[in-house]
């Protein structure tokens, strides 16, 4: 290493920090001082990073199809740094299976066996992923310009000194490693329990029960729960299914076909039995496979200039009051555009009469469902939000059976809509909801009220937005579906609340009668936010020393986020909230609009172009301390 080499330490090296690699040596071509050195510290391997790396579960798989994943920015991108494409990862299959990318190689059968047969609408393992994410890792190392230095030092940071020249990144392994500018892009990280947490932890060693708290599903120690054991599963997402899949399919049972077409399940005998319930009370809706037959996208309610006009407003926006209802609005044109447009002989009018009778009862459910009624004759083809956010509505049960059929029967009307080609109204509101999520990208995160920022955006709303869009692929809720059959796994409810007595893990529903009782409660959900309080201390030093988590007060809310404080550009905020000029940060820690990743390719995706941003804001730090390197030689 030139000793005029500038040095970047990156604290991750998962996708988003290669990502930041990539975009950063984008840019290096222009630079009159080339010499860099950078060095990524993480654990696991750099691409894959802990979430995605190679060695967990072969049961495990992405919630997004192969042709829906990509790492590279491409034409539609409206960055500030150079466009460089590349392939998306079914794209990359293709050119391996093609013998194009000779720097592959693949020595295990079932991931070899998996890439032969991958096609543009498969789920990939995330086995596969960390494959296509080494090989960007190792392409993006390889085409690096000249004077510019990358590798990757397996270890864990601990904490950061300032230094003289910069900083210095103490790892547990007793290195110090000397850098001008340090980027933290740590990913997802647990933290410490508190709360309701803390207290299940303290009452299930009391009475000796099992508890599994919020966690990493692939980290999670499922060891303790045994065969025929009563297992209360709460919550109904992508870390429940996972579970689910760990503890049937991962315990030795096998999925089969029946001659008509009906997916089978035959136990093991190795598997527990599994209570599920959530508010809920349903699982997240799968991914959809059909495909629009309409008239495309456009954004009727939520529109620009129905920004522009919040934007324009004085103090601060409210997501509940100004933004979700006009949310709202647009997923109902979104879906009933599709429908009459797409599909005209399923319903009784012309899309323009029914453009006049949106227009008029537009925001009112109760006048929309009366509406609807009149000229849509499928109950499938029917649609209003409350019944998407809360389809069991306010039904009451007579007893677990029925509730338990409720369920089953909602679970197989889900994937009906979503996986029949017939029922491309479910690919619209997708796209509708993708479009939404952009769309708030275009409000500052200034003028977001307290509550909004603290609660509505990431929780309310990412949770709903979560539960629509990102859902399990189709074939799990399947194999759900299948469990429940076996007997494997059984439905309580929604609202469902958990409690310990005497000796028992107790759940309930208030709309069930009687309650389940289990020896084991899982809690099959991410940790949520709390940088200083992380398990990560690397991230804990950065929120209490470094930097600060974001404090939001105003006079409907005061709270912190849990998050990381930075300006737009990723530099992070000090302790007196200055911006500092060589310390960054990037990824769902911080307090930024969050957006994943790697993502779909041709989208103009919002983590790419998060991800420029803070690129550029890095390398002018580095083209600053470049300067100063030059006319000051060491």
């Amino acid at each position: 290493m030139s000793d005029r080499a500038t040095r970047l330490v990156i604290v991750g090296a998962g996708p988003r920090a290669v990502m930041l690699v990539e975009r950063l040596l984008a840019r290096r071509t222009r630079s009159p001082h080339p010499h860099l050195h950078v060095t990524l510290v993480d654990p696991h391997p750099p691409g894959a990073g802990r979430i995605w790396r190679r060695d967990q579960s072969p049961l495990l798989k992405l919630n997004s199809m192969a042709r829906d994943v990509t790492v590279f920015t491409d034409e539609t991108c409206t960055i500030a740094g150079p466009v460089r494409s590349g392939p998306s990862l079914i794209e990359w299959a293709e050119r391996v299976r093609a013998g194009s990318l000779p720097d592959v190689e693949i020595d295990d059968p079932d991931l070899e066996a998996e890439l032969r047969t991958l096609r543009g609408d498969s789920f990939p393992t995330r086995r596969l992923q960390s494959v296509y994410l080494d090989w960007f890792w190792r392409r993006t190392v390889a085409i690096a310009p000249p004077g510019v230095e990358v590798h990757w030092h397996q270890g864990a940071v601990e904490w950061v000194d300032d230094t003289a020249e910069g900083y210095e990144v103490a790892l547990a392994d007793g290195i110090r490693l000397p850098a001008e500018i340090v980027v933290y892009a740590l990913g997802h990280n647990g933290r410490e329990p508190d709360g309701e947490t803390l207290a299940l932890i303290a009452a299930a060693a009391d009475a000796g029960l099992t508890y599994v708290p919020p966690s990493f599903t692939a980290d999670a120690d499922l060891s303790a729960l045994g065969a025929g054991d009563d297992v209360i599963v709460r919550g109904m997402g992508l870390a429940a299914v996972d579970a689910i899949v760990l503890l049937a399919e991962g315990r030795g049972g096998r999925f089969s076909r029946t001659p008509d077409g009906t997916l089978r399940y035959s136990p093991s005998g190795r598997e527990p039995r599994l209570h599920l319930g959530s508010r809920r009370g349903v699982p997240y809706r799968s991914k959809v496979s059909s495909e629009l037959r309409g008239d495309p996208p456009a954004r009727e309610v939520l529109t620009p200039a129905a920004v522009a006009e919040l934007l324009a407003r004085p103090g601060t926006i409210d997501f509940l009051d100004d933004v979700w209802p006009l949310i709202a609005r647009e997923l109902v044109w979104g879906h009933y555009r599709e429908l009459f447009t797409g599909h005209p002989e399923r319903v009784r009018v012309s899309w323009d009469v029914f453009r006049e009778t949106l227009r008029e009862v537009d925001g009112d459910t109760a006048a929309l469902r009366r509406a609807v009624a009149e000229v849509v004759p499928d109950p499938l083809d029917r649609f209003d939000v409350p019944a998407l956010d809360v389809p069991l509505g306010d039904e009451i049960f007579a007893d677990a059976a029925e509730v338990h059929r409720r369920i089953r029967r909602h679970i197989a009307d889900d994937l009906h809509l979503r996986t029949a080609p017939e029922r491309s109204t479910a690919q619209a509101l997708f796209l509708t909801i993708l479009s939404s999520f952009l769309a708030l990208s275009d409000i500052p995160v200034e003028r977001w009220s307290a509550r909004s920022r603290a609660v509505d955006l990431p929780v309310t709303w990412h949770t709903f937005f979560s539960y629509v869009a990102s859902g399990p692929p189709a074939h799990r809720l399947e194999e759900i579906g299948a469990l429940a059959d076996a007997g494997v796994v059984r439905f309580l409810g929604p609202d469902v609340a958990v409690g310990v007595a005497e000796g028992r893990f107790v759940a309930s529903s208030p709309r069930v009668p009687g309650d389940v009782r289990a020896e084991a409660l899982v809690d099959a959900w991410l940790p949520g936010a709390g940088a200083a309080a992380s398990d990560n201390p690397a991230l804990r030093e950065l929120a209490t020393r470094h930097g600060r988590e974001v404090h939001v007060s105003d006079e409907t809310f005061s709270g912190s986020l849990g998050r990381i404080d930075t300006d737009a550009d990723g530099r992070v905020l000090a302790r007196d909230g200055v911006a500092h000029e060589t310390l960054f940060a990037i990824g769902p820690f911080t307090a930024g609009m969050e957006a994943g990743a790697f993502t779909r390719p041709r989208s103009n995706a919002l983590s790419l172009r998060i991800t420029d941003r803070v690129a550029g804001a890095v390398s002018e730090a580095v083209a600053v301390v470049s300067e100063r390197r030059w006319a000051y030689p060491r």
